[in-house]
């Protein structure tokens, strides 16, 4: 038992490469910061949003974020529950990205508001009718229940670690006593953690369907060319599953090779998730074919226009690498057992998740650079949307507190549940017994 704590603590202990990384996180995310104080001084101007595209890169990283923590859902609820015991090691490292993409998701949203100080008015004076109130609604319910997802389990754990395990900073101690709840192994104490978790798991499923089908219905229930869809739900619902699976993939990797977790993360968790991503790549792609083939067998003028931008004209080149590079060729690879292996698998999710933002910036985009009314009589830089360093960098600025939320999760607590594996092995987590 001392060894598996050992080997799941390790990482616990504060180092040089830990200060290092942390260091360039925060010196980034404060250059980035100025960018946004920037925009608060001077408007949305410094941005390359205008009248006719008031969206750009921030509604489009706000919808990739949204998509990226419903993974949390997947891998713990829907795989959990039917009782896939392989994902165990995985759920907490599902959790953790569920919880940062959707704290930060609701952040995003403060970066494309002119007047920040004004996202009190939606909480005083929001009306039922409105999407928008929705939105708020599931994205708060969501991070409220994942992160009860991630303590909860956690509970037992933080008990084991403060009473054996010796290596833990004196500042940390405290936190541990208070988290583990008083926590003893009680037959009563783990019935009521299984329950309270396994009615978590159950309510999360539909408030994760909420979130990104909501996010949906705010493109959809416009008439405008690219997002007048009846499938915008399932359709973004089935996304969001491929980018949260590539993320998780490349979290596994990194927690695996820093955290010496080598053991508990092993080719078989890489080789199931890759069927994961495989699976929900082929639901996404029928959805993707779907997206362009009614409005292309119906071929309105409208549809026409916009279609014809996306595939040979303005964005050709990002849409064909994205539907081809970031979609079709990952799925053709990951067929094949070895390029399910860690490191190909891996290197295919960098490329899927990358893929996964630019495909959003495709469905927001070219949709507002087309309205049905004609663009005259405005400057150039109202006609064609070019995003600006400022705004660049305030995209950045998200991605930057992302990351800063899964370190500094994943270096002060276990990245892999420690009680439970040690039960899988037959030992008492408060007992001293070697495995």
């Amino acid at each position: 038992m001392d060894l598996i704590i050992s080997d799941l603590s390790h990482h616990i202990r504060l180092n040089k490469g830990f200060f290092l990384w942390m260091g360039f996180l925060v010196l980034a995310f404060l250059a980035c910061l100025f960018a946004y104080t920037r925009q608060l001084k001077y408007g949305l101007g410094v941005a390359g949003i205008r009248d006719y595209i008031s969206w750009g890169l921030y509604i489009s990283n706000f919808v990739f974020f949204v998509a990226s923590s419903l993974i949390g859902m997947l891998i713990s609820a829907v795989l959990g529950l039917i009782g896939m015991k392989w994902v165990q090691p995985i759920t907490r490292i599902a959790e953790t990205i569920a919880v940062a993409f959707a704290a930060v998701a609701g952040l995003v949203i403060v970066m494309d508001m002119g007047r920040p100080e004004r996202l009190a008015y939606v909480f005083l004076y929001a009306r039922f009718q409105s999407p928008i109130l929705w939105d708020v609604t599931v994205i708060t319910t969501y991070f409220v229940i994942s992160l009860m997802l991630l303590m909860l389990p956690m509970i037992p754990d933080m008990a084991v670690l403060y009473k054996r395990y010796g290596s833990l900073p004196s500042w940390l101690k405290p936190v541990y006593k208070v988290l583990s709840l008083n926590w003893t192994d009680h037959p009563e104490q783990n019935r009521i953690i299984h329950r309270s978790i396994y009615i978590l798991l159950i309510l999360i499923i539909p408030a994760a369907l909420s979130i990104h089908t909501v996010t949906s219905w705010l493109f959809a229930l416009t008439v405008r060319p690219g997002w007048d869809s009846t499938i915008f739900g399932p359709y973004f619902v089935s996304g969001a599953f491929v980018a949260g699976s590539a993320a998780v993939i490349i979290a596994m990797f990194f927690f695996r090779k820093n955290y010496r977790l080598k053991d508990y993360l092993t080719d078989l968790h890489f080789n199931n998730m890759g069927k994961v991503l495989v699976l929900v790549a082929f639901v996404y792609l029928y959805f993707n074919i779907n997206e362009y083939l009614v409005p292309g067998y119906k071929l309105k003028r409208a549809d026409a226009i916009h279609l014809r931008e996306l595939m040979s004209g303005h964005f050709a080149v990002m849409f064909w690498l994205v539907q081809v590079g970031g979609l079709l060729i990952p799925i053709v690879l990951m067929l094949f057992r070895k390029m399910r292996k860690p490191l190909p698998l891996t290197l295919i999710s960098v490329v899927v998740l990358i893929a996964a933002w630019f495909k959003r910036y495709l469905i927001v985009v070219p949709t507002m650079a087309h309205p049905f009314l004609p663009i005259q009589h405005v400057p150039d830089n109202f006609k064609i949307y070019t995003p600006t360093l400022t705004e660049i960098a305030i995209t950045l600025l998200s991605f930057i507190l992302v990351l800063i939320i899964i370190t500094l999760i994943s270096k002060f607590f276990p990245v892999i549940p420690v009680v439970e594996t040690a039960k899988e092995k037959g030992l008492d987590p408060l007992k001293s017994n070697e495995s």
